[in-house]
Protein backbone atom coordinates (compact mmCIF):
# COMPACT_ATOMS: atom_id res chain seq x y z
CA UNK A 1 0.00 0.00 0.00
CA UNK A 2 1.31 3.03 -0.77
CA UNK A 3 0.83 5.82 1.70
CA UNK A 4 1.10 9.70 1.03
CA UNK A 5 2.33 10.90 4.28
CA UNK A 6 2.03 14.43 3.33
CA UNK A 7 -1.91 13.56 3.24
CA UNK A 8 -1.71 11.76 6.63
CA UNK A 9 0.08 14.67 8.34
CA UNK A 10 -2.55 17.23 6.83
CA UNK A 11 -5.20 15.11 8.61
CA UNK A 12 -3.30 15.86 12.20
CA UNK A 13 -5.12 18.97 13.09
CA UNK A 14 -8.43 17.48 11.94
CA UNK A 15 -7.69 13.96 14.30
CA UNK A 16 -6.52 16.25 17.41
CA UNK A 17 -9.30 19.19 16.74
CA UNK A 18 -11.86 15.99 17.29
CA UNK A 19 -10.33 14.71 20.14
CA UNK A 20 -10.54 18.45 21.76
CA UNK A 21 -14.01 18.60 20.67
CA UNK A 22 -14.50 15.16 22.30
CA UNK A 23 -12.61 16.62 25.72
CA UNK A 24 -14.93 19.82 25.50
CA UNK A 25 -18.07 17.56 25.02
CA UNK A 26 -17.46 15.19 27.44
CA UNK A 27 -17.13 18.27 30.27
CA UNK A 28 -19.91 19.81 29.13
CA UNK A 29 -21.90 16.70 29.11
CA UNK A 30 -21.04 15.69 32.51
CA UNK A 31 -21.66 19.24 34.10
CA UNK A 32 -24.91 19.98 32.09
CA UNK A 33 -26.83 17.30 31.51
CA UNK A 34 -26.19 17.66 28.06
CA UNK A 35 -25.06 14.95 25.40
CA UNK A 36 -22.70 17.00 23.64
CA UNK A 37 -24.12 17.52 20.47
CA UNK A 38 -24.42 21.46 20.87
CA UNK A 39 -20.40 21.38 21.12
CA UNK A 40 -19.93 18.27 18.02
CA UNK A 41 -21.74 19.96 15.86
CA UNK A 42 -20.86 23.18 15.07
CA UNK A 43 -17.20 21.93 15.47
CA UNK A 44 -17.36 19.41 13.19
CA UNK A 45 -19.26 21.37 10.78
CA UNK A 46 -16.59 24.31 10.87
CA UNK A 47 -13.84 21.62 10.76
CA UNK A 48 -15.22 20.05 7.26
CA UNK A 49 -15.71 23.30 5.55
CA UNK A 50 -12.22 24.20 6.53
CA UNK A 51 -11.02 21.23 4.68
CA UNK A 52 -12.75 22.17 1.84
CA UNK A 53 -16.19 20.03 1.92
CA UNK A 54 -19.18 20.81 0.27
CA UNK A 55 -21.27 23.58 2.75
CA UNK A 56 -25.09 22.11 1.40
CA UNK A 57 -23.47 18.65 3.37
CA UNK A 58 -21.42 19.31 5.79
CA UNK A 59 -24.48 20.30 8.30
CA UNK A 60 -26.05 16.98 7.38
CA UNK A 61 -22.50 15.38 8.04
CA UNK A 62 -22.41 16.74 11.48
CA UNK A 63 -25.49 16.22 12.69
CA UNK A 64 -25.57 12.97 11.67
CA UNK A 65 -21.78 12.08 13.31
CA UNK A 66 -23.05 13.79 16.46
CA UNK A 67 -26.44 11.41 16.69
CA UNK A 68 -24.26 8.78 15.88
CA UNK A 69 -21.86 9.30 18.55
CA UNK A 70 -24.75 10.58 21.07
CA UNK A 71 -27.19 7.51 20.83
CA UNK A 72 -24.02 4.42 22.42
CA UNK A 73 -23.37 7.67 24.94
CA UNK A 74 -26.89 8.31 25.73
CA UNK A 75 -27.83 4.65 26.27
CA UNK A 76 -24.55 3.98 28.81
CA UNK A 77 -25.31 7.56 30.92
CA UNK A 78 -29.36 6.50 30.96
CA UNK A 79 -28.31 3.27 32.71
CA UNK A 80 -25.74 4.71 34.98
CA UNK A 81 -28.43 6.67 36.03
CA UNK A 82 -31.12 4.57 36.78
CA UNK A 83 -28.38 2.30 38.54
CA UNK A 84 -28.47 5.43 41.01
CA UNK A 85 -32.10 5.91 41.45
CA UNK A 86 -32.20 8.92 39.19
CA UNK A 87 -34.38 8.08 35.91
CA UNK A 88 -38.05 8.81 36.62
CA UNK A 89 -39.39 5.61 34.69
CA UNK A 90 -42.70 6.46 34.62
CA UNK A 91 -41.68 9.87 32.66
CA UNK A 92 -39.73 7.58 30.48
CA UNK A 93 -42.69 4.98 29.75
CA UNK A 94 -44.55 8.54 28.90
CA UNK A 95 -42.11 10.34 26.79
CA UNK A 96 -40.29 7.52 25.24
CA UNK A 97 -42.58 6.15 21.89
CA UNK A 98 -43.14 10.25 21.24
CA UNK A 99 -39.36 11.00 21.67
CA UNK A 100 -38.86 7.95 19.22
CA UNK A 101 -41.24 9.16 16.89
CA UNK A 102 -40.46 13.15 16.84
CA UNK A 103 -37.09 11.61 15.85
CA UNK A 104 -37.89 10.09 13.39
CA UNK A 105 -39.76 12.35 11.63
CA UNK A 106 -37.57 15.09 12.05
CA UNK A 107 -34.86 12.88 10.37
CA UNK A 108 -36.97 12.38 7.58
CA UNK A 109 -38.11 16.11 7.07
CA UNK A 110 -34.14 17.14 7.76
CA UNK A 111 -33.49 15.71 3.64
CA UNK A 112 -35.95 18.31 3.00
CA UNK A 113 -34.07 21.15 4.84
CA UNK A 114 -31.00 23.01 3.10
CA UNK A 115 -28.00 23.19 4.98
CA UNK A 116 -28.23 26.83 5.75
CA UNK A 117 -32.27 26.37 7.14
CA UNK A 118 -30.45 23.14 9.24
CA UNK A 119 -27.60 25.98 10.49
CA UNK A 120 -29.79 28.38 11.39
CA UNK A 121 -32.59 26.17 13.23
CA UNK A 122 -29.83 25.21 15.34
CA UNK A 123 -28.51 28.92 16.16
CA UNK A 124 -31.81 29.57 16.93
CA UNK A 125 -32.27 27.06 19.14
CA UNK A 126 -29.19 27.25 21.04
CA UNK A 127 -29.99 30.97 21.70
CA UNK A 128 -33.50 29.40 23.17
CA UNK A 129 -31.46 26.79 25.28
CA UNK A 130 -29.16 29.66 26.18
CA UNK A 131 -31.83 32.01 27.04
CA UNK A 132 -34.11 29.49 29.02
CA UNK A 133 -30.68 28.70 31.19
CA UNK A 134 -30.70 32.72 32.38
CA UNK A 135 -34.57 33.26 32.60
CA UNK A 136 -36.37 30.07 33.26
CA UNK A 137 -39.36 31.01 30.99
CA UNK A 138 -40.25 27.28 29.76
CA UNK A 139 -40.48 26.46 33.74
CA UNK A 140 -42.65 29.12 34.15
CA UNK A 141 -44.62 28.35 31.30
CA UNK A 142 -45.05 24.33 31.64
CA UNK A 143 -44.63 24.21 35.02
CA UNK A 144 -48.43 24.53 35.59
CA UNK A 145 -49.22 21.53 33.15
CA UNK A 146 -46.73 19.02 34.47
CA UNK A 147 -49.43 16.41 35.46
CA UNK A 148 -51.00 16.52 31.84
CA UNK A 149 -50.24 13.11 30.06
CA UNK A 150 -50.97 15.06 26.76
CA UNK A 151 -48.51 17.77 27.72
CA UNK A 152 -45.86 15.18 28.12
CA UNK A 153 -46.39 13.89 24.73
CA UNK A 154 -46.32 16.78 22.90
CA UNK A 155 -43.24 17.90 24.45
CA UNK A 156 -41.50 14.53 23.59
CA UNK A 157 -42.61 14.48 20.47
CA UNK A 158 -41.40 18.67 19.77
CA UNK A 159 -38.18 17.21 21.49
CA UNK A 160 -36.95 14.35 19.05
CA UNK A 161 -38.01 16.30 15.97
CA UNK A 162 -36.49 19.35 17.14
CA UNK A 163 -33.32 17.46 18.66
CA UNK A 164 -33.07 15.40 15.30
CA UNK A 165 -32.75 18.55 13.31
CA UNK A 166 -29.63 19.80 15.43
CA UNK A 167 -28.34 16.83 16.19
CA UNK A 168 -28.45 16.88 19.79
CA UNK A 169 -29.36 14.10 22.42
CA UNK A 170 -31.80 16.27 23.39
CA UNK A 171 -30.65 16.80 26.81
CA UNK A 172 -30.83 20.58 26.50
CA UNK A 173 -34.04 20.41 25.98
CA UNK A 174 -35.94 17.82 27.98
CA UNK A 175 -33.94 18.71 31.40
CA UNK A 176 -35.76 21.74 31.75
CA UNK A 177 -38.84 20.61 30.51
Amino acid sequence: MNMDWGTVIGYWPFVLGLMATGVVSGIAAGLLGIGGGAVIVPALSNALLLMGYDAEIVQRVAVGTSLAIIIPTGIMSARAHHKRGALDMAVLKLWAPFIVVGTFVGGLMAGLFSGDVLRIVFAVMAFVIAANILFAFQTRLMGHLKGSSLTHRVSAFVVGYISSLMGIGGGSLTVPT
